[in-house]
């Protein structure tokens, strides 16, 4: 409401309210798009009941809409395993697949996934040797997985050797950067080094 009173003010000479009243134009606008898109959205796919489900749904949705964002950011929490793990593990694994499974199916059903790109990141990688809780303490190393129409399917990098540890760490083979500078310059076309401060093959 606050913003809609803004907005019914008569232009003026202050650049600055001038400013605020086209920002709030705007972000009123983008809001009935969403709102339009989360009312209206198809869906090519089913989707499990789990939040991270749920979120990637309403990503979905608004790409299928064309809503004029660039990334949009979920997050899965609940992989600091340091007890009981292999029970936690597996279904944390699972709710991923199956949320990104029903993404990418639902993209490309609705024509969407070659101009999609969906990559996932951790903080943190976890230790190799499991402690005497039945769970593993934070590591270095760690998986990135890029999916979506355009992505070149394959691993790429070499596995990790878990005969060559440092103090109980895997030792990284690529580094993530490299996987940040790729997605950079590859989808948005920026220069990396910039953002870097270096190049990363």
């Amino acid at each position: 409401k606050a913003m809609e009173r803004l907005n019914r003010v008569a232009t003026t000479d202050n650049p600055q309210l001038d400013f605020l009243q086209r920002t709030g134009n705007d972000t009123l606008s983008l809001s009935r798009k969403i709102q339009d898109a989360l009312k209206d959205g198809k869906s090519g796919a089913e989707y499990a009941p789990f939040n991270f489900s749920q979120s990637v749904k309403v990503g979905a949705q608004m790409i299928a809409a064309e809503v004029p964002t660039r990334v949009y950011y979920v997050s899965l929490g609940g992989f600091d395993t340091h007890t009981t793990q292999t029970g936690r593990h597996a279904g944390l694994l699972q709710e991923l697949s199956q949320g990104l499974g029903s993404f990418l199916t639902d993209l490309k059903a609705l024509g969407h996934l070659d101009r999609t790109l969906v990559m996932t990141f951790s903080e943190f990688g976890r230790r190799v040797a499991e402690h005497e809780q039945q769970g593993t303490a934070h590591g270095t190393a760690g998986v990135m997985f890029l999916a979506g129409g355009k992505v070149k399917a394959g691993v790429h990098g070499s596995r990790p050797d878990l005969s060559d540890l440092d103090e109980g760490d895997l030792k990284f083979k690529t580094d993530f950067r490299a996987g940040y500078s790729a997605v950079l310059k590859d989808w948005f076309a920026a220069d990396a080094s910039k953002v870097f401060g270096a190049e990363f093959k």
